[in-house]
């Protein structure tokens, strides 16, 4: 799993992370591997404050991507809908997958323009 993007709101008291999955020798990742994966990128997250959304897995490419939520408080996590909640239930009842999924964060840096190029508008924008 890869990190491509991590933002904190502290508004909903969550850590957004945006990852990709490169599966090419293995079978598409279930859920359980994701969630688990997700907790152990974020220092201190607990399993049962992690939900898994925008899952997509690309026709004919060995690669997911998605969205994983962090919460930090139980009382926060109710902002997630009855049906997410439903889905994780049995990952967040059960153990983590024996096996250690490799998790690397990848820093995403904005690019600035080069010297003697001005940001231009989008049409219709003044």
């Amino acid at each position: 799993m890869e990190i491509i993007n991590r933002k904190e709101n502290p508004l909903l008291n969550r850590v957004e992370l945006s990852f990709r999955w490169e599966h090419s020798s293995d079978a598409t990742p279930t859920l359980a591997e994701m969630v688990a994966a997700a907790a152990k990128a974020e220092p201190g997250a607990k399993v049962d404050l992690v939900f898994v959304k925008n899952v997509n897995t690309r026709y004919g490419r060995p690669q997911t991507t998605g969205l994983a939520l962090i919460y930090g408080a139980a009382s926060a996590a109710k902002v997630e809908p009855e049906f997410i909640h439903s889905r994780h239930k049995s990952i967040h009842a059960s153990s983590t997958p024996a096996e250690p999924i490799p998790v690397t964060v990848k820093e995403v840096k904005e690019v600035e323009p080069a010297a003697g190029i001005e940001a231009t508008k989008g049409a219709g924008e003044s």
